[in-house]
């Protein structure tokens, strides 16, 4: 038997960059909504020094194998102080089952293996490591790329940025991209397509008014190199690629 349909707002902490957590619990409060962390981009994330994943009720976390904490193969994590929800978690993730071979409710095989969680355990070690190397990189990018004619990501200093992508805006951003390519560094689109018009939502997102933002930003932003190993010397590359470009 079904329990009751809840509702609740879906906080996505995008490109590594929290969320504005304290003004959508003061919100969800208000209207008796849960709230939902899409940590798939935020491991090591915080808001003043609070990780994310644990201001909502529940959030999801990837462990898919370019994410800032990840595994050799696809994977993910549930974390909730809700029993409840903890309990309704393990039940679908394995069948739906309380008892073996039989479902209680319509689950699903989405167990983490145990390499993977061995994997993850050790590397779980290196990730304020390495997310600090990230924002190193990402510091160095904002200095180079001063003047170069394009919007950098920001972060106010509350926040701590765990900059699973750098994404830059751009007018040029298809020019400037096809340049890079041609020098050798690839750069990527996150994501060229908002999620309101994926044409398998069409009709089944309701809009009130536009996502003027999102249109707006989606033709513009691109995504530069950025990962632990990266060094001064490609970081620095990159960025004068892109300087060079704005005056020629």
């Amino acid at each position: 038997m079904a329990g009751p349909r809840l509702k609740a707002i879906v906080a996505v902490h995008l490109y590594g960059h929290p969320a504005d957590m304290p003004s959508i619990l003061r919100v969800s409060r208000r209207h008796g909504l849960l709230v939902i962390e899409d940590c798939a981009q935020a491991h090591g994330a915080a808001i003043e020094g609070r990780k994310m994943g644990t201001w909502g009720d529940i959030a999801a976390f990837s462990f898919y194998p370019t994410k800032n904490l990840g595994a050799l193969g696809d994977g993910g994590a549930v974390a909730t102080r809700n029993p409840e929800f903890a309990a309704r978690a393990r039940l679908i993730r394995e069948y739906g089952w309380r008892a073996r071979h039989v479902s209680d409710v319509a689950g699903m095989n989405s167990r983490l293996d145990e390499i993977q969680a061995a994997i993850l355990r050790v590397k779980l070690r290196y990730l304020d490591t390495e997310n600090q190397r990230r924002r190193q990189i990402a510091a160095r990018y904002d200095k180079l790329l001063i003047g170069a004619g394009i919007i950098p990501p920001s972060a106010t200093s509350e926040v701590f940025h765990a900059y699973h992508q750098y994404v830059i805006q751009t007018p040029r951003r298809d020019e400037l991209r096809k340049a890079l390519r041609q020098q050798g560094i690839e750069t990527a689109v996150h994501y060229p397509v908002p999620v309101h018009r994926q044409p398998a939502y069409h009709g089944r997102v309701a809009i009130l008014g536009s996502l003027y933002v999102t249109e707006h930003i989606a033709p513009l932003i691109l995504s530069l190199p950025i990962f632990p190993e990266l060094n001064e010397e490609q970081a620095d590359r990159v960025a004068r690629l892109i300087v060079e470009k704005r005056h020629k």
